[in-house]
């Protein structure tokens, strides 16, 4: 059975677009030293989805369009895992694990960049680059992106995000 989108689920999806499209940046790959593989796609999605999600709820509709920018993320997930080829049993458990995995991201960038104890760069380190080691060039420039990045999304109007 479909049901109409409504205008939050249409804002969601035209964000999530915008929000992929720069976690897929070749120059994130090539000059932030994301491993250019399933995983570190991931990892660079994660990131760029957490920070979307947190600009999100600052909005007045804010937990309804972080929950629909979720939603549309891990709906094309999981039609990118079918794709790929994992068997329909895989699915589920694999978008578990991705859902955990982008809320502990999330949660580690809002404390680094709250000015917790653990400093941004550390928390790319860890998250950004799938268990693989990272220059410390790459996490500088990483990091460089990251907060003109918070800074574009804080200063950005709510109808601009889609623009």
């Amino acid at each position: 059975m479909f049901r109409r989108k409504s205008a939050e689920d249409k804002f969601a999806a035209a964000f999530y677009m915008r929000v992929s499209e720069e976690a897929r940046a070749p120059w994130l790959f090539h000059s932030c030293g994301i491993p250019d593989t399933l995983d570190g796609r991931f990892d660079s999605l994660a990131l760029h989805a957490a920070l979307a999600i947190d600009r999100l709820r600052r909005e007045p509709d804010g937990d309804r369009l972080s929950q629909a920018f979720f939603d549309v993320m891990f709906r094309h997930l999981d039609l990118t895992l079918r794709e790929i080829g994992i068997q329909d049993l895989g699915v589920g458990r694999r978008i578990k694990i991705m859902a955990e995995g982008l809320h502990g991201r999330a949660l580690a960038y809002r404390e680094a960049l709250a000015g917790g104890p653990t400093s941004l760069a550390e928390t790319l380190r860890r998250n950004a680059y799938g268990g693989r080691s990272a220059v410390d060039a790459d996490v500088a420039r990483l990091e460089e992106h990251v907060r003109g990045y918070v800074n574009r999304l804080a200063n950005t109007l709510r109808i601009d995000l889609i623009k």
